[in-house]
Formats: C-alpha cells, sequence, structure tokens
C-alpha cells in the first residue's frame, strides 16, 4: 500500500470549515500520480509514451470530518487491472493524524491514447511494471463491463 501525507491548508476547506469534497479529489489525485512517478511513470514517461490516464468515477464515502492544522494521509491500493492495462481501480483511505480512517474511495479509470484520444491498452514495459506491483487481497483482472457497474449508459452510447 502507498501512503501519501498532505497538510490541510485553508484552502482546502469548505464553508463548513472541515476539507471540502473537492479536496479530498485533489488528494487523490495527487497520491495517485506520486505513486506512478515513484513506479516510474510520471507526466514525462507518460507524455512519451503518448498516452494518460483518465477517471471514469470516484466514489467518495466520508467517515468524520478533517478540520485543517493537521496532516492527513492517503492510501493507495490496487484493486483491478484489465490484461491489456487499458482500465485500471484504486481504492483509498484517509487516514487523519492519529491513523483513524476518516474516508474511503473506490475510483476506476482507463489509459487513452493522447493522439487518437481513444482508450488504449498498455505498452508492455509500463504493463509489465504495474502487474508486478503489490495488489489488494482481492485484486481482479478488470473487463469492459466492469467499468460499467455503476451508470446504465444511454442507448446511443452502447
Amino acid at each position: 500500500m502507498f501512503l501519501k501525507e498532505f497538510e490541510v491548508r485553508w484552502s482546502d476547506v469548505d464553508a463548513n470549515r472541515h476539507l471540502a469534497n473537492s479536496a479530498y479529489i485533489n488528494f487523490m489525485s495527487h497520491t495517485r500520480m506520486a505513486y506512478l512517478s515513484k513506479i516510474g511513470f510520471g507526466h514525462k514517461e507518460f507524455e512519451a509514451f503518448g498516452i494518460g490516464p483518465v477517471v471514469f468515477y470516484e466514489h467518495m464515502y466520508y467517515f468524520k470530518e478533517v478540520f485543517p492544522g493537521k496532516p492527513i494521509r492517503v492510501s493507495l491500493e490496487w484493486k483491478g487491472l484489465s490484461k491489456d492495462g487499458m482500465f485500471f481501480e484504486f481504492h483509498h483511505n484517509f487516514y487523519n493524524a492519529d491513523g483513524k480512517n476518516v474516508g474511503h474511495c473506490e475510483m476506476m479509470g482507463a489509459f487513452i491514447d493522447m493522439k487518437k484520444r481513444s482508450l488504449t491498452g498498455l505498452p508492455d514495459e509500463i504493463l509489465q511494471t504495474f502487474m508486478a506491483e503489490e495488489k489488494a487481497a482481492d485484486f481482479k483482472f478488470l473487463t469492459k463491463e466492469d467499468t460499467r457497474k455503476h451508470v446504465r449508459l444511454p442507448k446511443d452510447l452502447v
């Protein structure tokens, strides 16, 4: 499991003076990019391969409020990857300064070819690195059907 720590800034707080939902999204995105950079696939490498990650959904569950003044840690865990690397699923947990789990997110995305602007599988170099990474105990190989489990698509998009 990968962990990244953040300072909760005043700009991360909403009108209720707790961590805003947009800050959770930003912290997760930053955690994912920090993780990918750590394993050798940051912006520069993705640019060289002509691909980029896109988010399909982020389902957030809030357990406890988070306030400024103390750090928050965000975890990243591989929950799924398609055999060609096109689709991926991460779960994030949020931990307060006392180590208590204060939130959870299920996130799914895919990779796109930046020139064609369409979904694409991963080059072998990246796919092999991803496959070698630590995975969740309930990790599964994803299919296209897994990406649609939370939505009924309009007929003109099927």
